[in-house]
């Protein structure tokens, strides 16, 4: 007979102490009533983080206190650095009151599953269906070193985190056809879209404990509606929009406690009793609920503003056009590179032209800016991006994308010269990395070739940009605390200098390596009636030289002033 495992009370979270002692599986209740005494929630991939606070931790802080009404509630709750007595004993209750949906195997009501879901001949999978990183059916991750036919044990800690991940960035497709399920034919069902948080980049505060982390990414506002309830209080009989059978629908969901536990799929999990103990080897993945679009209320994504003109206007599942949509992330694109969408707090958002998209930040990270006063502008926050690029029709997962920003306080204040610069930054990263590529493009042409499409192949501003990488950061991490123009002006003279030699140790790279043609060079004709133009290596080095020192206006400055102009 194969025992429960109870998330409430059997250990499974992985958190360090803040005390510096090494990580160790907690349980549900021991993680939310001692958060303080914890760090940063240990997974094993970056897209289990979101998916675990989402779908267990966030809710049942919800659903047991409510949310702060305002910043200033917020505010009250933060400042004691842990839970109230009271505040423990409406979450220690609830947890008590819910205790039995919390069991992961529970023979009527396992957690985020259904407990009878099976298809017409009794067929189950390797539970490495579930797991992002394993081998299973097309979903082959190069040089994986399993197969589909490997046996996958998940130990229940394990399975748990896999459950919550598969809710949220499960793959697109045909998912099993489930007995019970109406529109499922021939034992499928097709036109599954991914997991809610599939179709964005998923934007996480994390603070200085685990407490913080957990009110970080709680949204001030109103009380949770009657309707709106988490998935473990949608199971009994005649429960709205009940989860616990093979049904589904589209449909939007009623609230943030409805949406962060959104079952995207009906899962069964089979576990079994082996020699290391209880294990989960076979899963049952079906088709569940689906969402027509990211409902506004969504707090954990930035957001692109469409074109106010009309055309090419996003829509959703349900073909309604979309004010906004999720702002997913890039494979291979730092974070900082996307600081124009990460700072632009919704009461001063970059609004959307006739014919161009505008950006607006996260509610959380709006909510943030807002609350610099209180927190202070030194306060060491960092942001954690996290999304998967998926392929062939959603059907794989080609890459598992995350970056973490120490992002200073003071940039989410609109207005401050700590915001200013760092914009100025970033966009001057990417003006350096043009600069690079219309040298490279240049320097081919000199040769009669063509430049590097913009599209295809890795271009050396690429490079540049993955050197100068540290760079932003370590900027980032120091303006941290600094209010005053001076010191401001300081970091960013520092990293135009260091910026200077970077750019130009990327550029002297192409011109070492051209042939002796290059310098010679060639005329091309720019058209009927017009003069050709010459390209050769000294003027495309001059050109990028001259357009360098428009960029970095404050190391041209200061390198003018020493009276050595011409060293690099």
């Amino acid at each position: 007979m194969v025992h429960g495992f109870s998330l409430t009370d059997d250990p499974w979270l992985l958190l360090p102490s803040v005390d510096g002692a090494p990580a160790r599986e907690r349980s549900l209740r021991t993680a939310l009533l001692e958060a303080h005494e914890f760090g940063d929630l240990v997974v094993e991939i970056p897209t289990q983080r979101a998916a675990v606070l989402r779908q267990s931790l966030l809710p049942v802080i919800l659903d047991a206190l409510g949310r702060p009404a305002d910043e200033r509630e917020w505010m009250s709750w933060y400042s004691t650095g842990r839970w109230t007595p009271e505040q423990r004993r409406k979450i220690e209750a609830y947890l008590d009151t819910h205790h039995a949906r919390f069991d992961l195997f529970d023979q009527v009501h396992p957690f985020g599953q259904v407990a009878d879901l099976r298809t017409a001949k009794g067929e189950t999978k390797n539970a490495g269906l579930i797991v992002a990183t394993a081998a299973t059916g097309n979903n082959v991750p190069l040089f994986a070193s399993r197969t589909e036919g490997d046996v996958f044990p998940l130990t229940p800690a394990q399975a748990a985190h896999w459950l919550m991940h598969t809710q949220c960035w499960d793959t697109a497709a045909i998912k099993t056809g489930a007995v019970g399920d109406p529109k499922a034919k021939a034992g499928k069902t097709a036109g599954n879209p991914t997991g809610p948080l599939g179709q964005m980049g998923v934007t996480l505060l994390i603070g200085t404990t685990f407490f913080e982390t957990l009110l970080l990414n709680l949204p001030v506002g109103a009380p949770p509606t009657s309707t709106d309830l988490p998935q473990w209080r949608r199971r009994d009989a005649g429960a709205p929009r009940s989860v616990a059978t093979p049904q589904w629908d589209t449909r939007v969901p009623e609230g943030l406690l409805d949406l962060w536990t959104w079952q995207s799929r009906r899962i069964r999990l089979f576990p079994e009793t082996s020699d290391e103990g209880l294990r989960v080897t076979r899963v049952l993945v079906a088709a569940g609920d689906r969402m027509p679009h990211t409902p506004e209320i969504e707090p954990h994504t930035m957001w692109r503003l469409e074109p106010t003109g009309g055309r090419g206007s996003a829509r959703g599942r349900s073909g309604t056009s979309l004010p906004r949509r999720p702002l997913r992330l890039q494979p291979g694109k730092a974070a900082w590179r996307g600081l124009d969408a990460l700072l632009a707090p919704e009461r001063q958002s970059r609004e959307a032209g006739e014919r161009t998209s505008g950006f607006a930040t996260s509610k959380l990270l709006d909510q943030a800016g807002a609350l610099v006063p209180e927190l202070g502008e030194s306060y060491p926050l960092r942001v954690e991006l996290s999304g998967v690029a998926y392929g062939n029709q959603s059907a794989v997962i080609d890459d598992v994308m995350f970056d973490a920003l120490p992002l200073p306080l003071a940039a989410l204040d609109t207005g401050t010269v700590v915001r200013a610069a760092l914009l100025e930054v970033a966009e001057q990263a990417e003006q350096l990395a043009t600069a690079v590529n219309h040298l490279s493009a240049d320097l081919r042409r000199a040769l009669g070739a063509e430049p590097i499409p913009w599209d295809k192949g890795q271009r050396p501003g690429e490079l540049l940009l993955h050197a100068l990488d540290p760079l932003v950061r370590r900027l980032l991490t120091g303006m941290r605390g600094v209010e005053d123009l001076e010191r401001v002006e300081a970091g960013q003279l520092a990293w135009e200098q260091l910026a200077w030699r970077r750019s130009w140790e990327t550029a002297d790279r192409l011109l070492q390596a051209v042939p002796v043609g290059a310098f010679v060079g060639r005329s091309v004709s720019q058209g009927e009636g017009k003069p050709e133009r010459t390209y050769r290596a000294s003027l495309a080095e001059a050109s990028f030289l001259r357009r360098r020192a428009e960029i970095l206006h404050r190391a041209e400055a200061v390198r003018r002033s020493s009276g050595n102009p011409d060293s690099e």
